[in-house]
C-alpha cells in the first residue's frame, strides 16, 4: 500500500456505509446532492438518530432503582466507560459532559487557569478555534497571566513543534494545541510538541481541540500524556446537543463545579441524558464493526482504533483523488482557475479537508454556484468571527472548505470534480 494514497474501500462494502446514514445523497425536501459539508456538522448515523429517538420516549429518571430506570441509569455508566476507554484510549481520569463541546472546552480551561497558581502564561496557537483561543484569553485576563500565541506555518497550514518550543518556557502553566486544523486539515505533530514541552516544563497543563480531528483517526490520550481532550458528536456521525470531553486524573481533582457530597473527581453535574450516550454508544459499534472486517478480537479498545484508521485510509485514498483526479476526470490540481490553499504532497498528515478557491468569483458566491448544482459546501471567510483569525493566520482572505465523508465513494469525488470544472469554466476570465 502506498501511505500517500491511501487505502480504499471495496466499493460495495463502501456503499453498505453509506446505506447507514441519513440523506447521504439527497436532501427529501430539495433532492439530490454531494454533502461535502462533513467538517461544520456530520452526515448523522441512523443508529445514533434512533437510538436517541427510543430512549428519549421514556420518562423515567436514571436515578431511581425500579427496572426501566436501573436499564437508564446502566446507559450512562456504559457509556461513560465506552468514551473514556473506547474513543479516548483512557486508563483513568473523568468525562465531561456539556450541551456543546465548546461548553466543555471552556470550563476545562477556567478550572485549569483559576487552580493552578504556579506559571505566568499561557499558550495557545493563531489556528485554534474560538472556543479554546477565546477561553485561554479570557482567563489569562482573568488570571493576570501573559497570553502567548503560536502562529502558523503558512506553507502547511499547521502549527511547527519548534516554532511552539519558542513561546512555552518553564513560566507555562497551560499549553493549548488543537488536533488538527478545521481550515487546512493539517494535523498537528501533537505527540513531539508535548514531549518538548514537558523536557521544558514537566509540570506543564496540555489540553487540545479535537473536535475536528476525531472523525477521521483515533485518539489516544495516554500516549499523548495529554491533560484534556474534547469531541462533539454532531460532527462524529452523531447528534447535535452534547458535548464531551477527557480530563486527566490530576484534572478531574481540581476544583470544579459539583455537588459537594459527591466524590472529588465526579463532573457529572445533575441528571445525564441517557438519550445522548445511547447515540455516542451506537457511533462507536459503528466504528468497532468496520474494524472487525479487518481484525478479530474482543478488545472493543482495538477494534474502534482498527475502525478509525481503516476510516483514516480510505478518506485519505479520497483525498488524493480529490486533489489528483484520474485520467478521465483532472483532479483539484489540474483544473485551470482553481487555487488550493495550504497543499502539500504528503497527505500522511492531512485529514479529509481541502481549502480552495476558484478565479473570477467570491468565496460566497462560490458556494451559491455548487449550491445550485447540488452540491452542498461552506466558505470560512475574514468577515465570520469564526474565522477572521484564523485564514489571516494562514496568509488568506477565506477559502471554500470542500469536507466529505469515508462513506463518501470515487463517484462521489468524481462527480464534484466535474461540477468544479464547469464553475472554473463559467467564471475563466
Amino acid at each position: 500500500m502506498n501511505e500517500n494514497k491511501g487505502l480504499l474501500f471495496e466499493r460495495e462494502y463502501q456503499e453498505s456505509l453509506k446505506q447507514q446514514f441519513y440523506y447521504a445523497d439527497e436532501d427529501p425536501e430539495y433532492g439530490k446532492r454531494l454533502f461535502f459539508e462533513n467538517s461544520g456538522g456530520s452526515l448523522r448515523l441512523r443508529a445514533a438518530v434512533e437510538g436517541k429517538r427510543r430512549i428519549e420516549m421514556f420518562p423515567d429518571c436514571p436515578e431511581r432503582i425500579h427496572a426501566r430506570s436501573l436499564i437508564l441509569k446502566e446507559m450512562v455508566n456504559g457509556g461513560t466507560k465506552d468514551i473514556l476507554e473506547t474513543v479516548f484510549g483512557a486508563r483513568g481520569g473523568a468525562l465531561v459532559t456539556e450541551l456543546t463541546a465548546s461548553q466543555a472546552f471552556f470550563q476545562i480551561m477556567g478550572v485549569i487557569m483559576e487552580n493552578v497558581t504556579e506559571g505566568k502564561n499561557a499558550v495557545t496557537s493563531a489556528l485554534e478555534h474560538p472556543s479554546a483561543y477565546d477561553s485561554m484569553e479570557y482567563y489569562c485576563r482573568k488570571t493576570k497571566r501573559e497570553f502567548r500565541v503560536v502562529p502558523a506555518n503558512p506553507k502547511t497550514g499547521g502549527i511547527d513543534p519548534e516554532e511552539v518550543m519558542k513561546y512555552v518556557d518553564k513560566d507555562t502553566c497551560l499549553l493549548s494545541i488543537m488536533s488538527a486544523s478545521n481550515i487546512s486539515g493539517n494535523i498537528m505533530d501533537l505527540k513531539k510538541i508535548i514531549r518538548k514541552a514537558k523536557e521544558i516544563n514537566p509540570d506543564i497543563y496540555v489540553i487540545s481541540d479535537a473536535v475536528q480531528h476525531a472523525p477521521h483517526a483515533v485518539m489516544d490520550v495516554e500516549e499523548l500524556g495529554i491533560d484534556a481532550m474534547n469531541f462533539a458528536p454532531y460532527k462524529f456521525f452523531g447528534i447535535r446537543g452534547c458535548g464531551f470531553a477527557y480530563v486527566s486524573d490530576r484534572v478531574a481533582r481540581l476544583a470544579h463545579h459539583k455537588l459537594a457530597a459527591k466524590p472529588a473527581d465526579v463532573w457529572e453535574l445533575g441528571t445525564s441524558a441517557p438519550g445522548n450516550f445511547a447515540a455516542m454508544s451506537a457511533v462507536i459499534d459503528y466504528v468497532c464493526s468496520i474494524g472487525s472486517k479487518f481484525v478479530q478480537s474482543n478488545n472493543r479498545r482495538k477494534l474502534f482504533a482498527e475502525g478509525m484508521h481503516r476510516i483514516h485510509m480510505q478518506e485519505r485514498a479520497l483525498l488524493h483523488r480529490l486533489l489528483e483526479g484520474t485520467e478521465e476526470v483532472p483532479g483539484l490540481r489540474s483544473i485551470d482557475g482553481v487555487k488550493i490553499f495550504v497543499d502539500t504532497e504528503d497527505l500522511t498528515n492531512r485529514d479529509l479537508i481541502v481549502a480552495m478557491g476558484i478565479g473570477g468569483i467570491g468565496f460566497t458566491e462560490c458556494v451559491a454556484e455548487y449550491q445550485k448544482r447540488g452540491v452542498t459546501v461552506y466558505e470560512r471567510i475574514n468577515t465570520s468571527l469564526y474565522s477572521k483569525r484564523i485564514v489571516e493566520a494562514l496568509g488568506l482572505e477565506g477559502a471554500i472548505r470542500v469536507s466529505p465523508m469515508h462513506c463518501h465513494g470515487t463517484n462521489d469525488i468524481d462527480e464534484f470534480l466535474k461540477i468544479t470544472k464547469q464553475i472554473a469554466n463559467d467564471f475563466a476570465k
